[in-house]
């Protein structure tokens, strides 16, 4: 049967000569995984270049309820980025949030909550012109309420240390080593209190942004089942740091 679906690219893989496989994140199935016959070819109907990752997706889809690779009937680029791909801070960003959304979901249904959070916070950061340093910290924080381990806020502004084993603010540091303390745990109440459209308010140096990522990826492994190690956040900080 045939569907039509929106789509988040996430990974593309030779298969033969020239086709590839496709792992896409669909508004209504979740992620699945679609064989692009031909997509290498010099005038392939879907070329290999429309598959890049994060590049946003109008689809029609044949599925199958059986978890096997899937057939794209139509497909286009819509809406078609037009800065993300070419400019190196954007891109560096995209590629972090690629990885990172890779490890993360890896259910095969539905989830149109998170897939308008991602859809649309994609979108935005291809529009915006400035302000867009701290953009992958506030979607790291953002995106934890759509994946069940978004930080309980009570004693948030008040405590000076956020537990990231049990997601909880306390007055009194943590038995563990999984923590947060001032200034950095001020910083992360700022971030969960934060929006993409004030984002820019947000000063952080380097050095601090460098910690709140580090720290925030170890939020996820703990939270996420063999979420793993995540590299592309080195080239991101080395981009940053240059501008």
């Amino acid at each position: 049967m045939l569907h039509k679906t929106r789509g988040i690219v996430f990974k593309t893989t030779d298969y033969g000569d020239t086709s590839v496989i496709v792992q896409v994140f669909t508004e209504k199935f979740g992620l699945q995984s679609y064989m692009v016959n031909g997509a290498k070819k010099p005038r392939a109907k879907i070329s290999r270049n429309m598959l890049q990752p994060l590049h946003l997706l109008d689809m029609v889809v044949y599925h199958k309820n059986t978890g096997n690779v899937q057939r794209i009937k139509e497909l286009k680029n819509s809406p078609l980025l037009q800065t993300i791909p070419y400019d190196v801070i954007k891109s560096s960003i995209a590629m972090f949030l690629n990885e990172v959304l890779y490890k993360s979901i890896k259910q095969q249904s539905a989830d149109e909550n998170l897939f308008d959070f991602a859809f649309n916070a994609i979108e935005w950061l291809d529009h915006q012109t400035q302000g867009i340093a701290n953009f992958h910290l506030l979607f790291l924080v953002k995106m934890t309420r759509y994946l069940g381990f978004y930080p309980d806020r009570y004693l948030a502004g008040e405590a000076d240390y956020f537990d990231l084993k049990n997601g909880v603010f306390n007055k009194y540091k943590p038995d563990s080593v999984l923590y947060l303390s001032p200034p950095h745990t001020q910083n992360f109440t700022a971030l969960l209190e934060g929006s993409f459209e004030n984002i820019h308010q947000l000063k952080l140096n380097n050095d601090e942004r460098r910690y709140l990522i580090q720290k925030l990826l170890e939020y996820y492994a703990l939270h996420i089942e063999s979420f793993g190690f995540v590299r592309s956040h080195e080239v991101l900080e080395e981009v940053l740091s240059d501008n």
